[in-house]
């Protein structure tokens, strides 16, 4: 079901920042995104970049501590949103970095916002070519480390964002 929302360009934009890491200096690798919240313009027309919903690699360790536990608490409790986060987790074999695309439908939200958001979805989707890890959460019991490992790899993954699963 389609609904008709565009997706602003920015959104696309920082998608493919995301996406492709051509960061070569330490001052471009702490401008990255490690994580991003997306979310319906006024008018309920375009998806577009939340205000000040954003963690920056260049902050870990200096303001946000447990980059994962700051990015749940960003989330709105009684509104849905689209987010993008920069996992980091570790197989047996290798450490990795890979995009997980989140549709936030907390069940406190409006009926008509789930809606919006779930017809959406598609519209954002496509424009996110190449996302290889989604989740759908409906309450913060539904972003947890454990959770989060299984959609990344089940029981391939022994840590998520340096944090044993």
């Amino acid at each position: 079901m389609a609904s008709g929302v565009q997706v602003a360009d920015e959104v696309c934009r920082i998608f493919y920042d995301m996406k492709v890491r051509k960061c070569s200096t330490p001052e471009e690798i702490k401008k990255r995104k490690k994580a991003v919240i997306f979310c319906l313009s006024e008018d309920k027309k375009c998806i577009v970049v939340e205000e000040g919903k954003e963690i920056l690699v260049g902050d870990i360790g200096v303001t946000v501590f447990d980059p994962f536990k700051q990015f749940v608490q960003m989330l709105p409790e009684k509104d849905c949103r689209y987010a993008l986060y920069d996992a980091s987790f570790e197989t047996k074999e290798s450490k990795k970095e890979e995009l997980m695309f989140v549709l936030w439908a907390p069940d406190q939200a409006p009926l008509k916002s789930k809606m919006i958001y779930a017809s959406s979805k598609d519209a954002i989707k496509k424009k996110f070519q190449g996302i290889k890890h989604e989740c759908q959460a409906n309450g913060p019991e539904d972003l947890n480390r454990a959770y989060i490992a299984d959609k990344l790899g089940g029981s391939l993954i022994v840590a998520f964002e340096g944090c044993p699963v």
